[in-house]
């Protein structure tokens, strides 16, 4: 599935690093909910991972609307970005993610 198939979509995400868990590899704390479109393949050969904005707590799923893709282009790997009822801006959304997207350079997708 092309990604931008997801715009305006309810998804179900997994939810493997909760928000305030530490990144296995670069020691990073997660600021909030990442995790992944279960049975997807994203560009990176891993499942289609996911920012789940807005909920302030460690959870172990969730579903939401797909508001916007964070598009790298550095990277072939794209990122959904998922919230419950709040719309956040693409400045929201870049200081939201940006614990981790700051390394890559990346476009903010909508519909």
């Amino acid at each position: 599935m092309n990604t931008k198939e997801y715009l305006g979509k309810m998804v179900k995400v997994k939810i493997d690093r909760p928000y305030g868990s530490k990144h296995p590899k670069h020691g990073f704390i997660y600021p909030l909910n990442y995790g992944y479109v279960p049975n997807t393949t994203s560009g990176d050969g891993e499942e289609l991972d996911c920012y789940i904005l807005g909920v302030f707590e460690p959870v172990e799923e969730f579903e939401g609307k797909c508001i916007a893709i964070i598009h790298r282009t550095n990277d072939n790997d794209d990122k959904l970005v998922i919230t419950k009822e709040k719309d956040y801006s693409n400045d929201q959304i870049d200081a939201l993610t940006e614990f981790q997207e700051q390394y890559f350079e990346h476009i903010i997708i909508r519909k």
